[in-house]
């Protein structure tokens, strides 16, 4: 029976993992649980490549040959990986009561949503997925201390630029060459030893890019993680916004124009049909039957910018049924049997005897 007027779960519940329910006197050898809906968590990640002038970007070709500075500052966004998992949220519509036998003590495992795991047995080991994580943008060589320590005193007493960069490009040259007598042994102060000389060499080669970098210019990246998550009904889902991508701001919400849509769908594939028995009749439900879905499945597909970067077939409870299974198996003197579910859908994973 369903127990939608019922209330609901005690708040203890949400801050447990699970919780164990064993059949008793106490509650009439009647145990209450939610059969789930199916939620799709679609976690997002996104590569951001940031690319800036430097000072000296009109002298690039003159002074050190360079032809392809960067010359405007630009943002490209791209969509690395979509992560699609689906999670069971408990229906409030969809209460159900398992009658067990009086005298027994059966016990069901529920999740902290009050979706059963496992009927007399630990639930089964389940793993997390594995979700990208955000990456914040390094600093560029221009933002450290090294491109302070490149400038020459001439070139910060300089006020003309054309004057700077001339400044800049001999400096790189006279690093090239004090790094060239170091490894050559030709130096006049050469390092005490051979870690000195890689620090040496290191903080040479640093201030020298510093100081390209402000002929060639910067680019620098950073990587955007957000989830969001979607419950489509039993008609599914056709192309909704689910977020947007802006090239300045990352991954945004779906009401924000300021980025490029990134579209969902949900197509249902199969719909799940009541069990028949021999005669092809379908097959009643258990009186006070320990409930579960038999899901239907849907193929998920993810788009941007006009292309799918993801596609992944899953179940739904939204498109199946509800069954049951009869308590006394759960209760046999002889052959007692235990069962493992799905939180994400309710169906049965493995309905096994207690002894396997």
């Amino acid at each position: 029976m369903t127990l939608a007027a019922m209330s609901l779960f005690p708040s203890a519940l949400s801050a447990q993992n699970t919780q164990r329910l064993t059949a008793a006197k106490s509650n009439e050898y009647g145990l209450i649980y939610s059969l789930p809906q199916t939620a799709l968590d679609i976690t997002v990640e996104t590569t951001h490549t940031v690319s800036r002038p430097g000072e000296f970007y009109n002298y690039a070709r003159r002074h050190l040959s360079i032809n392809n500075a960067v010359t405007a500052e630009s943002n490209k966004t791209t969509v690395t990986s979509v992560t699609i998992v689906p999670r069971g949220v408990a229906d409030p519509d969809n209460r159900w009561m398992v009658q067990f036998k009086s005298g027994t003590s059966p016990f069901i495992v529920l999740n902290s949503a009050g979706i059963p795991l496992s009927v007399n047995a630990e639930p089964l080991s389940a793993e997390s997925p594995v979700l990208p994580v955000a990456k914040k943008a390094e600093p560029t060589i221009l933002e450290r201390d090294v491109a302070r320590q490149a400038m020459t005193q001439d070139m910060i007493r300089s006020s003309s630029t054309s004057k700077k960069a001339e400044l800049a490009a001999a400096r790189i040259f006279e690093l090239r060459d004090m790094r060239s007598d170091i490894l050559s042994g030709q130096s006049d102060n050469p390092p005490a030893d051979g870690k000195a000389m890689q620090l040496v060499l290191s903080n040479l080669a640093e201030q020298e890019e510093a100081l390209t970098a402000m002929f060639a210019g910067t680019t620098t990246t950073w990587t955007d993680v957000r989830t969001f998550t979607v419950l489509p009904d039993s008609t599914g889902m056709a192309r909704e916004v689910l977020a947007r991508v802006s090239p300045r701001e990352g991954i945004i919400e779906a009401d924000n124009l300021a980025g490029a849509p990134v579209y969902v769908t949900v197509k249902p594939l199969d719909t799940a049909e009541l069990p028949v028995n021999e005669k092809g009749e379908i097959k009643k439900f258990p009186k006070g039957g320990f409930a579960y879905c038999i899901p239907g499945s849907a193929l998920v597909t993810v788009e941007f910018d006009g292309k799918t970067i993801a596609s992944q077939e899953v179940q739904l409870s939204q498109l199946g049924v509800t069954f049951g299974i009869d308590p006394s198996v759960f209760t046999d003197k002889k052959s007692p049997s235990k069962a493992y579910l799905d939180p994400a859908t309710g169906g049965i994973l493995q309905l096994v005897p207690l002894s396997e």
